[in-house]
């Protein structure tokens, strides 16, 4: 089988500047966008759940990577998208979910995690051992041992392989990804200023340590199938500012790379970058990008504007039952805030204009709530049996309003929603000029 994914470390080898998006995200108008981007596109998709979305006790999705591979398989049924043309990752894949145990119990956790990853048919294993553990003796803050990084990440490694011949699944050998994520998942929190960017010594440190120890547990062969390493180019979002790509502050290490046949640079919260800074990504070697909260961020728009309309319909005695989607969704944050109230930071103006508006978007982790569900397909509901007028959908979603005069979607919520979130693809699609085709 093939893995489109050494295509791109192959261009990028030859000096082109080809790469592709992660869509890091479960939500599956996400998702639906998504496949509809690639189907266009005629690429194939790179799917990354995290190991705290998706593992074996179920993450917070409620799926395990099994039961995830079915989800997918279902969406892409839906809107006839090759199965074979998606390339599932698994993100984080070590004992992060589990820090707050010793280490030899998140690493148990973990070698489970992988297999029953590697079991399901994920092809793209993102090995991120470096967060310390309960009983590891480093100080807050401080980065573990490489070494000790290296020797979790081949234990792995080693559970991979021997899990996929045994499994025997019609998918492609996997290929790995080591370094951890500098930026904070999510987004950072408060203010941003420069971020460091890391230091050519720390990416070469990272790359031999790995390289040294994968040899020495016998994954010699296994080290082709490395193909990147996340390092920080100097980018970052918070709650309201982007740190924007700076090429000239990562000229050194796009150069470093260069000289690693078969290695690309991962570059994760890639999310709001503007189109050229994308684009200069992919070009200095950052060949797969990550973006997660900037498509949910996207859905989230459109509801909000959706919900705005129904307001409009309903004073106008159009919408007898409107939804009141967005008090809905404000109130069950309030009832349960675990998912935000880390992160967002002020007096309860403050927060609230946060749970809207937040980039770091910490409303994605509601809509599978059951109130909210229920009041997303009211609001559905409403807008589909009656009309939305044309002049409302140009006040609060101008692109769509333009797309149903140029008969591109029809004036449905749903095609409305998707055509929203592929604003964000399509400069995706574009950064990486579309060149993961098979």
């Amino acid at each position: 089988m093939k893995n489109y994914l050494l295509d791109i470390v192959k261009a990028q080898d030859k000096g082109a500047s080809k790469g592709v998006y992660s869509v890091c995200s479960s939500n599956k108008y996400v998702l639906v966008a998504s496949m509809l981007q690639a189907k266009e596109d005629e690429s194939f998709l790179l799917i990354e759940p995290t190991a705290n979305q998706v593992n074996q006790f179920g993450g917070y999705t409620g799926m395990k990577p099994k039961d995830f591979v079915d989800f997918i398989q279902d969406l892409a049924d839906q809107v006839q998208f090759p199965v074979d043309r998606i390339v599932l990752g698994g993100d984080h894949l070590g004992p992060n979910p589990w820090k707050n145990e010793t280490a030899e119990e998140a690493m148990e956790k973990s070698r489970e995690l992988v297999k029953v990853y590697v079991q399901a048919g994920f092809t793209k294993i993102h090995l991120d051992t470096s967060i310390p553990c309960a009983d590891d003796d480093v100080l807050p803050g401080a980065p573990l041992n490489d070494y000790i990084v290296a020797e979790r990440s081949a234990s792995l490694c080693q559970v991979a392989e021997e899990t996929y011949l045994k499994a025997k699944n019609e998918v492609a050998k996997p290929v790995y990804v080591i370094g951890t994520e500098v930026p904070i998942p999510g987004g950072a929190e408060g203010e941003l200023e420069d971020i460091e960017v890391t230091s050519v010594s720390a990416a070469q440190k990272t790359l031999e340590v790995t390289k040294e120890v994968f040899y020495k547990r016998g994954l010699g062969d296994v080290w082709d199938r490395v193909i990147a390493q996340v390092v920080q180019p100097g980018v970052e979002f918070g709650n309201s500012d982007v740190v924007e790509y700076d090429p000239s502050k990562s000229a050194d290490l796009s150069q470093f790379i260069k000289n690693y046949e078969g290695k690309v640079f991962e570059a994760h919260s890639t999310d709001y970058q503007p189109l050229d800074c994308l684009g200069n990504l992919v070009k200095d070697s950052f060949a797969i990008l990550k973006v997660g909260p900037w498509l949910t961020f996207a859905f989230r728009e459109a509801v909000f504007a959706l919900s705005m309309i129904e307001e409009e319909m309903a004073a106008n005695q159009k919408i007898q039952s409107p939804s009141n989607f967005r008090e809905v969704l404000d109130q069950v944050m309030l009832d349960h805030p675990e998912a935000w109230e880390k992160h967002y930071h002020g007096e309860e103006p403050q927060l609230k204009f946060l749970r809207k508006y937040s980039y770091s978007d910490r409303s994605r982790y509601y809509w599978e709530n059951p109130t909210v569900k229920e009041a997303l397909e009211t609001l559905f509901d409403n807008l589909s049996q009656a009309e939305i007028p044309l002049p409302l959908l140009s006040q609060y979603l101008t692109n769509q309003y333009r797309a149903v005069l140029n008969g591109q979607i029809k004036k449905d919520p749903k095609e409305i929603v998707l055509h929203k979130i592929r604003e964000v693809t399509a400069w995706y699609s574009h950064a990486t000029q579309a060149t993961n085709n098979a």
